[in-house]
C-alpha cells in the first residue's frame, strides 16, 4: 500500500512538473495579491502589520483553490480515475497521495516564502514563524477538504463556481484560527498555543475523513 502511495504522489508531481505553468500560476497569485494590497490601503507599518496576517491567509486560501478544479478532472478525462476504481488498493488511499501532490505544488511554496511576505507586512520575526507554522498546518487542511468539493463537481458544467460555494464556509475556521494565531503572536497578548493547537486538530481529523468521504464523492459522480 505504501509503495502505491508513493507511485500515485511521485506521478503526479512528474505530471505536474511538464504543465508547471498550472504550479507557478498559484504561487503567481498569491505573490500578486499579498503584493497589490499595501499599495491600497497604504504603507503605515501599524496598519500592515495588522492586517497582514489576514490578507496572507485569505491569498492563501484563494490561492489553493486555484488548483482545486484540477485536482481530479484530467485523470477523470483521460479515464486514469475509473482504473484506479478498479484497483485493490483503497481509493481512500490514493486520494490521499493526490492531496499530498496537490498540498506540495500549492500549498507548500506559500509556506516557503512567507519570511518574504512578513518583511512586506512588517512583521516581527516571532510572528513570521508563527505565520509559518500556522502555514504548515493550515494549508494541509485547505487541501484535503477542497478534495471533496472537487470530487463532488467532478465533471459538472460551471464545476468552478459550484466548488467555491461548497468548501468556502468549511474554510473559515481555518482561516479564523491560522490569522488569528499570527496576530496574536503579533501583539503579544496571549500565547498562540491554542490556535495552534486547533489548527492541529483540523488536520488530523481532515487526514482521516477527508480521503473517506472524498473517494465517496468519486463513485458518485462517477456512477
Amino acid at each position: 500500500m505504501l509503495r502505491v502511495f508513493w507511485t500515485i504522489l511521485k506521478r503526479d508531481l512528474t505530471l505536474a512538473m511538464r504543465r508547471r505553468t498550472d504550479v507557478l500560476t498559484t504561487l503567481f497569485f498569491f505573490v500578486i495579491v499579498i503584493s497589490l494590497f499595501p499599495l491600497g490601503v497604504g504603507t503605515e507599518h501599524k496598519v500592515l502589520e495588522i492586517l497582514g496576517p489576514g490578507v496572507v491567509w485569505v491569498a492563501a486560501l484563494l490561492a489553493s483553490m486555484l488548483a482545486l478544479e484540477r485536482l481530479f478532472a484530467a485523470d477523470y478525462e483521460d479515464g486514469t480515475l475509473e482504473q484506479m476504481l478498479l484497483t485493490a488498493q483503497p481509493l481512500s488511499l490514493l486520494v490521499l497521495a493526490k492531496i499530498a501532490a496537490h498540498w506540495i505544488l500549492t500549498g507548500l511554496p506559500l509556506v516557503l516564502i512567507a519570511p518574504l511576505v512578513g518583511m512586506q507586512y512588517h512583521l516581527s520575526d516571532t510572528a513570521i514563524g508563527i505565520m509559518m507554522l500556522s502555514l504548515l498546518l493550515g494549508t494541509p487542511v485547505l487541501s484535503l477538504v477542497g478534495a471533496i468539493g472537487a470530487a463532488l463537481t467532478l465533471g459538472l458544467r460551471g464545476g468552478g463556481i459550484l466548488l467555491s460555494l461548497l468548501i468556502l464556509p468549511l474554510y473559515i475556521p481555518v482561516l479564523v484560527y491560522g490569522s488569528g494565531a499570527v496576530q496574536v503572536s503579533s501583539i503579544a497578548i496571549t500565547d498562540t498555543q491554542p490556535y495552534l493547537a486547533l489548527l492541529g486538530a483540523f488536520l488530523l481529523v481532515a487526514m482521516v475523513f477527508a480521503p473517506v468521504a472524498s473517494a465517496a464523492a468519486l463513485r458518485i459522480s462517477l456512477e
